[in-house]
């Protein structure tokens, strides 16, 4: 695999692990991200997230979600 994308490899892993709070929210970045809403961060907030916590998660999840899929397409061509 190419150096950038063990960068990226590397830098989802170093992410620790989310709070608990955030996990369903987590999980519609990962499945769905298409339905997230101002609405779905806000209530982060409001339970005591951080902005920057929640777009660590966010962006950390939105790739390791993309390197999963880039995973299992050259899978089917290897």
């Amino acid at each position: 695999m190419s150096e950038p994308i063990d960068q990226l490899r590397a830098v989802v892993a170093a992410v620790p692990t989310a709070p608990p709070a955030l996990v369903p929210y987590l999980e519609k970045v990962r499945s769905r991200a298409y339905t997230v809403t101002d609405a779905d961060v806000a209530a982060l907030v409001a339970a005591g997230l951080s902005e920057e916590e929640i777009f660590e998660h966010t962006v950390a999840v939105a790739i390791a979600e993309g390197l999963r899929r880039l995973d299992a397409g050259l899978g089917v061509i290897a």
